[in-house]
């Protein structure tokens, strides 16, 4: 391409328009020591075959602490997020809910040992967006307490009624840079009305009010500019029904990450979330004869393209570079330059 020094696509089609980094696709989850431990050397060893992490690994402060040893779960996690393990600055931790009495001292903890190696927080179980909020200032008050000026953003998970009503104004919380279904709790809060099969891979999709909850957090993310991320699929050794249900997350449900459980899924859902070779090719060539037309319209193959399109074909060649998908070595130093 000749026109490769010209104005980069995110300054021609986004200008001074703030726009956050995307996130990796897949949010990997794990709780149990020897679990942890494996899924950060998983991350290190594929984004050695990418040269960037393809992944986020979140380490579990909620279910993955026993009873009783809630502050050492927090100390161990402070302890690997500081470690040359978090060798690629995408590790995260989900702590306590914010009524839970723990929470307060996971933040704390986190924050004063390893705020500035923290990706990112998880709450989880907020009752509404009163407590989201509470939260959300919580985590910032614990990193002005300690000195951290790294600005630790916050996922949030939505698995109650409440917090579904409000989700719009829960998305739009300053600090808040995610949210995510909680499929398991939101069936359950059901009181049995929702039948068990909706919490399956297949069923999940079917429900019709576990298909408006995924849609409503959906459109409230892209509506404030955050990241949507879908729940889990328990059924782990199911890689077929895995994949189908992340790609139906993804070209469905207009969901940009979803959750492993399992270092086996995590492969599953990037290939998934990979935008095909066809519409990487078409994104390359788009984005090429747009820059050479300094962004103005132009006609590809019979159809009229102008910003407007070119700013879809600009996400389609992000994600596929977001999932480690091979791009041309021109395209790679141009777009996407290390």
């Amino acid at each position: 391409m000749s026109n490769l020094t010209a104005i980069h696509p995110r300054q021609a089609l986004f200008g001074s328009e703030p726009r956050p980094a995307p996130l990796p696709v897949c949010d990997h989850y794990a709780g149990v020591e020897a679990r942890m431990r494996k899924s950060l050397a998983l991350q290190s060893e594929m984004a050695e075959e990418t040269g960037r992490a393809v992944f986020d690994v979140t380490l579990d402060l909620e279910d993955g602490a026993p009873v009783g040893g809630e502050h050492e779960q927090a100390e161990l996690v402070a302890e690997l997020l500081n470690s040359p393990d978090n060798a690629w600055g995408r590790v995260g931790a989900r702590v306590h809910a914010p009524n839970h009495r723990r929470f307060e001292d996971d933040v704390d903890t986190l924050i004063r040992k390893a705020g500035d190696r923290l990706a990112y927080l998880m709450v989880p179980k907020v009752a509404n967006a009163t407590e989201a909020q509470r939260a959300v200032e919580a985590i910032k008050a614990s990193r002005l307490k300690h000195g951290v000026g790294h600005i630790v953003p916050v996922h949030v998970l939505i698995e109650t009624h409440k917090a579904l009503q409000e989700v719009g104004e829960i998305a739009s919380l300053p600090g808040v840079e995610s949210l995510s279904f909680g499929l398991m709790d939101f069936v359950s809060d059901h009181r049995g009305a929702v039948p068990a099969s909706a919490m399956s891979a297949t069923g999940q999709f079917e429900h019709p009010l576990v298909v408006r909850a995924k849609l409503e957090i959906s459109a409230a993310c892209h509506a404030a500019g955050i990241t949507p991320s879908h729940c889990v699929v328990t059924e782990f050794k199911d890689k077929r029904a895995l994949n189908t249900a992340a790609t139906r997350a993804a070209r469905e449900l207009g969901y940009t990450r979803m959750w492993s459980i399992h270092p086996d899924q995590v492969r599953v859902i990037l290939e998934a979330f990979a935008p095909v070779t066809a519409e990487v090719d078409d994104a390359i060539e788009i984005l090429q004869d747009a820059q050479a037309a300094h962004w103005a319209p132009i006609s590809h193959r019979g159809t009229l393209h102008d910003r407007a399109s070119y700013r879809h074909y600009w996400y389609v060649l992000e994600r596929a570079w977001l999932t480690g998908q091979p791009l041309p070595i021109e395209i790679e130093e141009a777009f996407f330059p290390s």
